[in-house]
């Protein structure tokens, strides 16, 4: 049983190189670390690591990674093939790291990924610690700008909470795991988590990703490219998150409603009164930029790959469910986390004659194929002899 808050040691804080040091000299040796960062994309443009709790099973800090010049040792400790890291959730976390100091952690436990592999369904860390050992996190902190400074000792006190009790819940769901047969399952998917890290993005298209954007014309697009180059270039100036200089609603709506002057910018609703009033003439000229772009040129979103038409294709991927939904349900699993549709859409183009054919699905990992696998070739026979379609 993990022991409750109040039994716990503080988390130590460390803002200077010196104390850095000196603390990490102290677990050099600690075979296992709980490791989580809080950085501030509600609050800024570029994300960053704004603070890093760090646990072993006896010691608790929290770095502030903007008062230290470097950080190697953390490097070297948390990089080490031998030392376990302990995340939840740790695809953020991984990503920030690899981003902003380059390492690549290479021996991860996620508690998230473990929990979902067990079928438990609420999979959250303050769930997670309520089930196991009976504690409530507090979560009045969960949008906290975390790259202001000073930082408050009751927020110092919540970020800590997110590692003091992060390798004790490691332990229970790996007992659960390792009794269930489903240890396995759990380091592919951690093994998975070692290369990951953002691809590089081109600013230039990041219009076509907002959500709704599919549903405008060429003109529209071409409008809300402009409005988006502008809002990004002035969040990133600001560094302040998009949302909060101007919400992509409204830029929707200046698409929809073509205002040329500024008296009918100013009456859009959610029209921030201090761009209207610092940068609503820029607003305008982006507007008429977008006007402006020769009918040749307007721009599109890239095709999605064709496939010739299947007519079987919609009766394989039912077929593939029904084995997916029962392993599921024998196996206690959520089906998502089973087996994706998307995956199932790739065995049923792909029509495997044997369970191994499946590895050439680059998502598909042998867990999966040891429990989908036969079932899957089984459920796709009928539709296998011969078939000249591709979806």
């Amino acid at each position: 049983m993990t022991p409750s808050r109040s039994d716990l040691p503080p988390a130590t804080y460390l803002d200077t190189d010196a104390a850095v040091e000196r603390w990490l000299s102290t677990i050099r040796t600690a075979p296992v670390l709980a490791l989580d960062t809080e950085g501030a994309s509600f609050h800024r443009f570029v994300d960053r690591i704004y603070l890093l709790q760090l646990s072993t099973r006896d010691q608790h800090a929290i770095i502030d990674p903007l008062a230290v010049q470097a950080l190697p040792l953390l490097g070297e400790l948390v990089q080490h093939p031998e030392i376990e890291i302990v995340f939840h959730d740790a695809d953020y976390d991984l990503r920030l790291l690899r981003q902003d100091y380059g390492w690549q952690i290479r021996n991860v436990f996620d508690t998230r990924i473990a929990a979902q592999l067990l079928g438990i369904k609420a999979f959250g860390l303050a769930a997670l610690l309520e089930r196991s050992f009976g504690l409530k996190l507090d979560k009045k902190h969960q949008r906290a700008d975390w790259s202001m400074r000073p930082l408050s000792a009751d927020m110092l006190d919540y970020a800590a909470q997110d590692t003091m009790h992060l390798i004790g819940l490691r332990d229970v769901l790996h007992d659960e795991l390792r009794q269930r047969g489903r240890l396995t399952w759990a380091q592919e998917e951690f093994r998975r988590l070692e290369s990951i890290a953002w691809a590089p993005d081109d600013p230039a298209n990041a219009f076509l990703k907002v959500k709704g954007a599919r549903d405008l014309t060429r003109r529209e697009l071409a409008l809300f490219r402009e409005l988006v180059v502008w809002r990004d270039a002035t969040a990133l100036k600001l560094d302040r998150a998009t949302f909060r200089v101007i919400a992509n609603e409204v830029l929707f709506d200046i698409v929809r409603t073509l205002p040329r002057t500024a008296d009918a910018l100013g009456r859009l609703k959610g029209m921030p009164r201090g761009i209207h009033e610092r940068a609503g003439g820029e607003i305008l000229a982006a507007v008429e930029r977008g006007l402006a772009v020769p009918e040749a040129e307007l721009p599109r979103f890239p095709k999605s790959p064709r496939w010739e038409k299947d007519p079987t294709f919609d009766h394989k991927v039912g077929a593939l469910k029904a084995v997916r939904d029962a392993a599921a349900a024998r196996l206690e699993l959520d089906p998502g986390v089973l087996c994706s549709r998307e995956r199932m859409e790739s065995v049923a183009r792909l029509l495997p004659r044997e369970p191994q054919a499946l590895t050439q699905i680059p998502e598909f990992r042998q867990w999966q194929i040891a429990e989908l696998g036969p079932g899957f070739v089984e459920a796709l026979a009928p539709f296998a002899k011969d078939s000249p379609y591709r979806e």
